[in-house]
């Protein structure tokens, strides 16, 4: 088989394992209801399927990336693969909570495999930077795509299966995967072998992000400043200190502090942060209001994002067309406002709202955030050395896993208080001329009402304009071709 070819196979590959990883976690989200029913538990309780899942899969991001430079990409990624399935067929034959949240967590630990081991599988893939841009633009793609197909999928195969078959479904899928894997993908490590892997670097980032991950889930219900959220910011704290003295010092960190003297590094990491925070912080909200709002169910508020599943996908190419031919910052940045003018659209929706003015807004939302997508990956593989690609891009795809936590804790809270004021302000101003306690209780339903529309408005606004943000900042992104073509063809130019 030619190169040429053979690289696209190898493309298709790592999407294949991207698109199954990505969307195991975005239906789950869906069975929550038949499993709470099935196992007994309470919501709270059920809530723990979901933020075990994040722990897990936030610690060994790092873990896998570096894995994967030192004893070889392709057999990190096989193993990942391999785990999966195991733990989605364990998943799927769970028979109460505890063993749901031990299988859960072994998927996650699997999944984390993928997004670093993937991203550097095809830098050291396609060593043409063209082709290079194209392919980390379609895979980038695929990544967002299966976040909007898995309410597509997974509200037909709960309906007419069951929740079990979610997990299941993961066996076929999956050893399609792997046999693709083990037939195109060539094995590739780092030329910098590291003679003992960094375990405490592991183990106090590990402690770090599992205490935040933990508190950004649990904080809205234990309240930010009680006992139980202090204690937690002091393990945060704690393990973070531990983890800058112990990367400081080793010769090959989990994660090198070194990326963070490249400004072009920082701002397109900065940029990637504060989109996920405000796309995922409030983006999960859509479900919620079409449901509760507008009497929607779950199969058919997952039909609300078939467009934007579209408009990602046509908008992801066109960005890497741009590439050399529009400078990164202003691709970025463009592509950030427009995700951000979507957004900002949210805040006409109420109760009276057709099926059009959720989907409209999340096409807009989507062709912004696809636009973009390729430059910040691209930018990512280009302004670090090949043999720590796996590193970056773990580093990358830490802070789009922890920007989702902080946002959808923020924005959650942001709801919740926005609420309890409105409703006090709408009552104090409000005046009911009747006695009727029927009328009494169809204005206090109605304030209600009217307070809750106006909360989510107000979380809409403040995602917008966090977006908007970040597309000025995005500017600040500057990269310039070298005269002379360094080895990643790019030189950085320092702020």
């Amino acid at each position: 088989m030619k190169k040429s070819n053979l690289q696209w196979f190898v493309l298709v590959t790592v999407i294949v394992g991207t698109f199954l990883g990505r969307l195991d976690q975005t239906i789950v989200n869906l069975a929550l209801p038949k499993m709470i029913d099935y196992f007994g538990i309470t919501v709270s309780a059920a809530g723990w399927i979901a933020t075990a899942y994040i722990i897990a899969n936030a610690i060994f991001v790092p873990i896998w990336g570096k894995l994967g430079d030192t004893i070889g990409r392709k057999k990190v990624y096989i193993i990942g693969f391999v785990i999966f399935i195991i733990g989605s067929v364990l998943a799927g034959l769970s028979w109460n909570l505890s063993s749901m949240i031990i299988f859960r967590i072994i998927q996650a630990i699997a999944s984390s495999a993928d997004y670093p081991t993937a991203m550097a599988i095809l830098a050291v893939t396609f060593t043409d930077m063209k082709s290079r841009a194209q392919a980390l633009g379609i895979w980038s793609s695929s990544f967002a795509a299966a976040s909007v197909f898995g309410p597509l999928i997974g509200g037909p195969l709960i309906d007419n299966f069951g929740w079990r078959s979610i997990f299941l479904v993961n066996l076929p899928v999956g050893l399609i995967g792997l046999a693709m894997a083990l037939a195109f993908i060539n094995e590739s490590v780092s030329e910098k072998k590291n003679a003992k892997f960094d375990w405490w670097g592991a183990i106090t980032l590990g402690g770090a992000l599992a205490s935040l991950v933990f508190v950004l889930d649990q904080g809205m219900d234990w309240g930010w400043l009680s006992g139980n959220s202090l204690l937690t910011y002091a393990s945060i704290v704690a393990f973070s200190i531990a983890f800058y003295f112990v990367e400081r010092n080793h010769p090959e960190p989990i994660v090198d502090f070194k990326f963070f003297k490249n400004s072009v590094f920082n701002y397109t990491l900065l940029n990637n942060f504060i989109i996920f925070l405000g796309l995922l912080g409030s983006i999960f909200l859509i479900p919620i209001f079409a449901q509760t709002f507008l009497g929607m169910d779950a199969t058919q508020s997952g039909y609300l994002f078939i467009p934007m599943a579209l408009l990602l996908m046509v908008a992801a190419p066109l960005g890497v067309k741009l590439i050399g031919k529009v400078e990164a910052r202003y691709i970025i940045a463009v592509s950030t406002a427009v995700a951000a003018c979507g957004m900002f659209l949210f805040v006409m929706l109420d109760p009276r709202s057709t099926a059009w003015a959720i989907i409209w807004p999340l096409g807009i939302m989507a062709f912004g955030m696809g636009l973009g997508m390729s430059q910040r990956t691209t930018i990512i593989a280009n302004v670090v050395p090949t043999d720590e690609i796996g590193v970056a891009s773990s580093i990358l795809a830490l802070a789009r896993n922890i920007a989702g936590a902080f946002g959808i804790a923020i924005f959650g809270t942001i709801l919740q208080n926005a609420t309890e004021n409105k409703v006090l302000a709408i009552s104090l101003y409000s005046r009911i001329n009747s006695y009727s306690p029927v009328v009494m209780k169809q204005a206090i339903a109605l304030m209600s009402l009217k307070a809750q529309i106006s909360a989510y408005s107000t979380v809409f606004i403040t995602a917008a304009v966090l977006v908007a943000i970040g597309a000025v900042l995005s500017l600040l992104i500057r990269i310039k071709k070298s005269e002379t073509e360094k080895t990643k063809g790019v030189e950085i130019i320092a702020e």
